[in-house]
This record gives C-alpha cells, structure tokens and sequence, in this order.
C-alpha cells in the first residue's frame, strides 16, 4: 500500500464491520466474535478508531461515537426498525434491515461504491491502518479506495483455507470466491494476522513463499462466558453431551447421529447450532428423530455455558477448523473434550481433549460410553487432566498484533 507495517502507531485505524452488521440478531459464530473482539478492544485504543460497512445502499463510515453506538446496540440486541430503505433493500432480513438503519442515522459520512475512495481520503489521516478480520467486503473495490488514501495500510486475520482444502463442503462457488479472496490479501495486504501456525503453514502452502505477506500468529483469545441457567428438558439428572456449532457436513454431526441411532450410548446428546446448508440426509434424521438427541438452537452464550458445565463433555468431530473456539471455551470451563485429532487443536490445547479419529465411530462410541460413566453432576469437578489450563487470552493477541497496526 506505499508503507510498511511498523511498530509506531498510526494516526488512525478503519476496523471493517461489515461482517458484524450482516449477523446483526443472530447468534454469533467464532468469526463473529473475534470481529466484536476488535471492536471492543480498539475502542479502548488512544489511536481513533473508524468502522466501514457495507450496507445494500453502498459504504457507511462511522466515527470513534458511531463504533461505540454500534458496539452498544450489539450488547443489547437493540436494533430499530427498518426504514422504507431498509424494508426495500433487505425484505428478506429484517434484522439487518434495521442494523444499517441505525447505522445511517449515526454514520459520519456515506458513500455510493464509485465514491468510496473520495469518502475515506476525506475522513481518514494519511497513514491510517485497515484492519479486516471477518473476510467480508475485501474486494478489489476496497482496496482501490484505500489506495486512495496516502500512506495507507492493510492488515488482514486469516481463520483458515478451508474453502480451498474442503471444497466438498462449502457452497457452491465458495473455493472460487475464496481464492479470489487470499489472492488479494496475498497481493494488497502489509500484514496478514493468523490465528494459529496451523493456518500459516497451508496460507504458505497456497501462496508458495514469493506471495507471503509479512506474517503474524497470533491465537484468539477465549474469554469463558458466564455459566448461566441451562434449558431443561429430558436430559436433567442424566448424562448428555453437547456438540456446538452450525449443523453443516463439516462438522460432522453425521457421525454423532450414526452412533446415537445405531450404538445407543447411556447418554442424550445436545445439539446446539444452527441449521446450515448442504445436510440434507442430517436434517432429514433430526426430523424423523432418534432417541435421546435434542437439537437445541439459538441459546445464548450464557445458556450454552450452563449446559457445557453440567454435560458429561464436549464432542467434536469436525473434519477441519481453522482454530477450534468450542474444545478451547469447553475446556476452560473444565469440561471433559472428546475431539477429531485436528492439527490446530494439538497446537492450541496440547494432550488437554480426548482424541478420536473421526471416521472410526466404534472408538467414538467407546469413548463416549467411557465419558458418560465419569459423568461429573456438579461443573466444579473438573477432569485433573485439564486443572489449571489457562486459555489463551485477547491481552496476549492484541499484544502481538498492535504494536505492528
């Protein structure tokens, strides 16, 4: 972008928003966290801080008193209605609809795409820094605006390469649009943030060394939620299980469904998540329904930590992640882990999971029977496997990634 990335603050930073807004009512997944986990933190950053959103109306700006507006409705799920605008250009999610009304009433300045670059020349101090960490809205048009901007500076956090090593699994289009994606940042972008060694080495495997921007890793920070008051149901005072995350043929649900129809452990399992795409022989067995499996969507945070405390342990089998934020948050409730042997779990939570080949479902079932006869009543008895594990924290992220943004 003209400079380098240094370790002397710049005169201001443009956090991109637009992937926080577009959730904006919804549950959010770990990519939505870590966006409102920068959000949060460089609010509390002596260098200003300006918000970039797309919207289906063009570019809104928001100042230092836009971030903490919005960061205020987020907290409190307080969004407004559409207006006329919003209704016209988002039937279809209301609840966006009304984000970016909100938005355009506090934003410091607007923009249609073909006057993006003029907007943010104007408002932005030479110099300034891009951050984008939710891998929305890095398009070829962004980064001409930003060109327009002197001096400026682009960082980038990578979660992962999944849509190109797992293309079985993404949306139709997805590894296309994904690779256009990296293709920029591998172009455009002074400093690429990854969120583990794991998503560095396949960055490089994909860019090959003369494309690599300037690297940092950098794990997320887990924060355990406050273990609220759990939903009730036929599983109190039983063992149970809980698998979280979007219902999605990554995850692998399939395999816990497999098991519980089929092997019928001691123990109901809990699905906490979403429906995705692409699932259809899953969603058509939830549907018809098994025996001691529950799908239990759109809990909080809070009530999710409530059942995680309580459960006999948290199962995952995904085929692939970029970073792994539920076995990490399990496990610093304490919570026993039984887990697919993924590379970036080893790096982040060491020998803490139980591991599991996630196509061999007999050792799955074992270990979930195993599981379920240690089953813990109380969440203070916590496996001494894992007593003592301290999560990495956001103080010792944005320790490695400020001084270099």
């Amino acid at each position: 972008m003209g400079t380098t990335i240094t370790d002397t603050a710049p005169p201001a930073r443009l956090l991109d928003l637009t992937r926080l807004v577009s959730r904006a009512g919804r549950v959010r997944t770990g990519v939505d966290r870590v966006e409102y986990a920068y959000l949060n933190r460089l609010l509390q950053e002596p260098v200003p801080l300006f918000g970039l959103v797309r919207t289906s109306l063009g570019y809104l700006l928001l100042d230092g008193a836009g971030c903490r507006a919005l960061k205020r409705r987020l907290d409190a799920g307080d969004w407004p209605e559409p207006d006329v605008l919003g209704r016209l250009a988002r039937r279809r999610d209301p609840r966006r609809a009304g984000a970016e009304t909100a938005l355009r009433a506090s934003a410091l300045a607007r923009a249609i795409p073909a006057t993006l670059g003029r907007m943010l020349r104007r408002h932005l101090p030479a110099g300034s820094v891009y951050l984008n960490t939710g891998h929305s809205n890095f398009s070829e048009q962004v980064v001409a605006a930003l060109n327009r901007v002197e001096d400026s500076r682009i960082a980038v956090l990578l979660h992962d390469t999944i849509p190109l090593d797992w293309p079985q699994f993404q949306h139709a289009g997805s590894a296309q649009r994904f690779a256009g994606f990296l293709q920029r940042v591998a172009e455009n972008a002074d400093l690429v943030i990854c969120n583990s060694e794991v998503t560095r080495a396949d960055m490089t495997r994909h860019l090959g060394p003369p494309l690599l921007p300037k690297t940092v890793v950098a794990h997320l920070g887990v924060q355990p939620p406050a273990i609220g008051i759990p939903p009730e149901g036929p599983w109190a005072n039983a063992p149970y299980f809980v698998v979280l995350g979007t219902i999605e043929p990554r995850k692998n649900h399939a395999l816990l469904l497999d098991i519980w129809r089929e092997l019928t452990p001691p123990a109901h399992l809990l699905i906490c998540g979403a429906r995705g795409w692409n699932n259809t022989e899953v969603f058509a067995a939830l549907d018809a329904g098994i025996t001691n499996v529950h799908e239990l969507p759109g809990l909080n945070d809070a009530e999710i930590a409530g059942l995680l405390a309580r459960s006999a342990g948290l199962l995952f089998p995904s085929h692939a992640e970029g970073y792994g934020l539920p076995p990490v948050e399990a496990a610093a409730l304490g919570v026993p882990v039984l887990a697919a042997p993924l590379p970036v779990l080893r790096e982040v939570l060491g020998d803490i999971p139980i591991y599991a080949d996630e196509s061999d479902r007999y050792l799955w079932a074992s270990r979930i029977r195993q599981m379920a006869k240690g089953y813990r009543a109380q969440p203070d008895e916590a496996d001494a496997t894992q007593a003592g594990y301290l999560p990495p924290t956001w103080d010792s992220h944005f320790k490695a990634v400020l001084t270099l943004i």
